[in-house]
């Protein structure tokens, strides 16, 4: 077992400079999935800063309507809180399809959404993977790549990213609060995540030293209501092979807002938004819906084995959006 150094920090500024001088340094929050990652061998840090006992533990309303939550928030808290339940019932179904009642109780908001994939060449050592060193090869494309991309994948890389929260967010349009040594930025949620290119390896935009603080939720859209859908294996502790989170606002029986993200299609949470724009305006039908979703799924490119994720995320997508669309619809009103 390799030797790595603990710091428990008392704010961000000490958290934010202790992991920025140390280059092989890593934060730690609920441990869920980078414990599991030095066990494999797959991560290595020299440092771990654990970030799990920041005062970024606070769910509350902002003075323009939204919700602002904390990084450090467990994943059980947000989806029991009741403000969550009512107002942005997408986040809550997101958050309880995902993992298990002990994982939930231990992951934080922040973690959840910097997990890294779940590939099985990536979290074996002893194979090669671009994502975890760069240059070796993929060998995904041509062995064991069933549950892995069809959408914005690379030559060098056909990983997912494995949140169910990201994707409930993208669909909400939701703005990550960050903090580093050159101080405070927000990013929408959408641009948190990279697409692999030539360096898979990146899965995001952040800074080395750059520590997510709070996730903020706009106001629900008047109206609207929201759903998030997974399609899995097993029907609990199990990943999704694709999922679709949507908000939808019709009025006078045609569409007038609607917001579609799909997840474990791509290396980030895939918003639709050659579906929206198709839909906005168009009669909310399952017919128009169809439509708008082929479109959209236009750009897959599935390998061998995972051709089958087109249908299966088209059949979920319109089923969400013609069950929000139906008059007796559940969900956010």
């Amino acid at each position: 077992m390799k030797e790595f150094r603990y710091e428990r920090p008392t704010d961000a500024d000490s958290a934010v400079a202790l992991l920025t001088d140390a280059p092989g340094a890593a934060y730690l929050g609920g441990g869920t999935n980078l414990v599991d990652l030095m066990k494999l061998g797959v991560a290595a840090p020299d440092l771990l800063v654990d970030v799990s006992r920041l005062p970024f533990e606070e769910v509350e309303e902002t003075d323009g309507g939204g919700l602002r939550v904390g990084a450090a928030v467990r994943n059980s808290t947000l989806a029991a809180r009741r403000m969550v339940r009512e107002r942005y019932p997408i986040v809550s179904e997101a958050l309880l399809s995902g993992a298990s009642a002990q994982l939930r109780n231990a992951a934080t908001v922040g973690g959840n959404l910097l997990q890294r994939t779940r590939c099985l060449y990536f979290q074996d050592v002893g194979k090669p993977c671009n994502k975890r060193r760069p240059g070796s090869g993929c060998p995904a494309r041509e062995g064991v790549h069933r549950d892995l991309a069809i959408l914005g994948a690379s030559e060098h890389c056909v990983a997912t990213h494995p949140s169910d929260l990201a994707v409930a967010l993208a669909a909400l349009d939701a703005m990550v609060h960050l903090v580093s040594a050159a101080g405070p930025r927000s990013l929408p949620l959408t641009e948190l995540h990279r697409l692999p290119g030539d360096e898979p390896h990146r899965d995001t935009v952040l800074r080395h030293g750059e520590l997510i603080t709070a996730v903020e939720l706009p106001p629900p859209v008047p109206e609207a209501r929201s759903a998030y859908r997974k399609a899995r294996d097993r029907a609990s502790y199990a990943f999704a092979l694709a999922s679709v989170a949507a908000v939808l606002q019709v009025r006078g029986g045609m569409v007038h807002h609607v917001r579609i993200a799909f997840g474990a299609l791509a290396a980030r949470p895939w918003r639709a938004r050659t579906a929206e724009e198709a839909l906005l305006g168009q009669p909310a039908t399952e017919e128009a819906f169809g439509e708008a979703v082929d479109r959209e799924l236009a750009a897959a490119r599935p390998l061998r084995d995972n051709g089958y994720k087109v249908p299966l995320a088209r059949r979920l997508a319109v089923s969400v959006l013609t069950d929000l669309a139906a008059p007796d619809a559940g969900g956010q009103r």
